[in-house]
């Protein structure tokens, strides 16, 4: 799993439901990330979430990742196979999301989200799939509509979904599906008030989604029921989009 530093995150939310199911984790985290984000970084929260994980009954390696790095997959990649072993899932939860519009957005703040959201996916998917085994394994990759205002981000989900689905094809002989799952607005520390008051009274349920809704979801993906679901962009955001 990619992008689970944060204790109140979606990453952390799929985490303890896949502890939950039996998994055991191989987890990436970015603080240097977080350090730009308004939340800040939790240099703690790490390792309170892998003793919880752990106590949960799953084995648990963390790894600080900066998928900006065009190497960092493959050195990555290593350090999982030593530590886990064969993996048979994959979910990638990471992002790099700065805020900006068509006429505002940097060049590098445009390069650094496609490196970090698309390349580093597309990296991961594929290293992934070459070491995967006999019994195949499983995709699920996070994604958003959030375009207007967030073009860098929206656009580099956009080619995400695209590589995603085209895996449901090009490696269903290995025994992969892969899925890209839409969550909606979940408030993991992004929202001020009156966000958070505009988006969940645009929600027919009258309330945001939370890492638990996400992972409910995620979890039933990768396990042997869900994985006749294939090739799709999946929304589970309670009806936000609707």
């Amino acid at each position: 799993m990619t992008g689970v530093g944060r204790t109140v995150g979606i990453g952390a939310g799929i985490a303890r439901a896949l502890a939950a199911d039996g998994w055991d984790l191989a987890l990436t985290y970015w603080q240097e990330y977080d350090a730009r984000m308004p939340w800040g970084v939790q240099p703690d929260d790490v390792a309170t979430l892998t003793a919880e994980l752990q106590a949960a009954g799953a084995a648990v390696h963390a790894f600080p990742a900066d998928f900006a790095d065009p190497d960092a997959v493959e050195a990555l990649m290593a350090q999982v196979a030593g530590a886990a072993g064969v993996l048979s899932g994959l979910v990638l939860s990471h992002c790099e999301s700065v805020d900006s519009s068509i006429l505002d957005t940097t060049l590098e703040s445009f390069e650094r989200h496609f490196a970090v959201n698309t390349r580093a996916s597309w990296q991961l998917l594929a290293a992934f799939a070459r070491q995967v085994g006999g019994d195949g394994g499983a995709i699920v990759a996070l994604t958003s509509d959030h375009t207007a205002h967030n073009l860098p981000y929206g656009a580099s989900k956009g080619a995400l979904d695209r590589i995603v689905i085209a895996a449901a094809r090009e490696l269903g002989q290995l025994g992969i599906s892969a899925n890209v799952l839409n969550p909606g607005p979940v408030d993991t520390g992004w929202m001020d008030d009156a966000l958070r008051t505009h988006l969940a009274a645009n929600q027919p349920t009258g309330r945001l989604g939370t890492p638990g809704d996400v992972a409910a979801v995620a979890a039933f993906l990768l396990s042997p029921a869900g994985r006749w679901v294939n090739g799709q962009l999946l929304k589970a955001d309670g009806g936000f989009s609707a």
